[in-house]
């Protein structure tokens, strides 16, 4: 992995992470998906996978400094599967090996991105909030197979490389987030390269949960052409949650 890769942190001196094997089991409460634990030279990482037959796209999405699968907006990772069902887009929801140490997490997504290929997934898409937001973008420079990257209401720690991203970038901010300011997305869109996008929701706070319904349709209307490949509008937009 190249240098610089932490900004100004001090760069870890080993960065390798290996996946060893692999386990599945049927989610009981979620027909169809799998709890995977990917064994890795670094410790286990866990997810729940929603595999969808026929097609080659996936998306990874990934939490805020504590973790967990569920993401932001009243669980909007979950149901982001039914969301992209229709474009035959696999969901990985993954949790992090260490919750809040960045270099870590950005591992465990790049560790996520191998196993979708390793399955037969040829594009990709990363999503995350908060921390998360920066981890995903910081994965999206290393990866090849990144097609897209959303990041929601994220930090700016782990973004100062943006510019050299060079894949189209969604972001989503509440503007009364008062955990995150809004601004941190204005400045990483300020300085991401087109394709680029930033849409802001007045009302909402950090978690978004008052924008929903509108970030339920704004994803399932982005995520697949970007995965595509397709050109996609952007610009810098405000909504009233309605």
């Amino acid at each position: 992995m190249p240098g610089n890769m932490w900004d100004d942190a001090e760069e870890p001196g080993d960065l390798d992470l290996r996946i060893l094997r692999v386990g599945a089991l049927p989610v009981e409460s979620a027909p169809g998906a799998l709890r995977i634990r990917l064994e890795t030279t670094r410790g286990p990482i866990e997810g729940i996978l929603h595999p969808v037959e026929g097609g080659t796209s996936a998306v990874i999405c990934v939490g805020g400094a504590m973790g967990g699968v569920d993401g932001p907006a009243d669980g909007l990772y979950a149901r982001l599967p039914v969301l992209l069902a229709d474009a035959r887009v696999t969901v990985f929801r993954v949790d992090y090996r260490q919750p809040n140490v960045f270099e870590e997490c950005v591992l465990d997504v790049l560790a996520g991105c191998s196993f979708l290929r390793g399955i037969g997934a040829e594009e990709l898409a990363l999503v995350g909030h908060s921390f998360g937001g920066a981890v995903v973008i910081k994965a999206a420079e290393l990866h090849p197979a990144v097609r897209g990257v959303v990041a929601m209401s994220p930090q700016l720690y782990g973004t100062a490389d943006v510019e050299t991203l060079g894949r189209p970038l969604l972001l989503i901010h509440g503007m009364s987030d008062t955990v995150l300011s809004h601004e941190a997305s204005e400045d990483i869109y300020r300085r991401a390269r087109e394709p680029k996008r930033i849409a802001l929701f007045a009302e909402a706070g950090h978690s978004l949960i008052q924008a929903r319904d509108a970030i339920d349709r704004l994803l399932a209307e982005w995520l697949p052409p970007a995965l595509a490949g397709a050109p996609l509008p952007g610009g810098r937009e405000e909504h009233d949650i309605l």
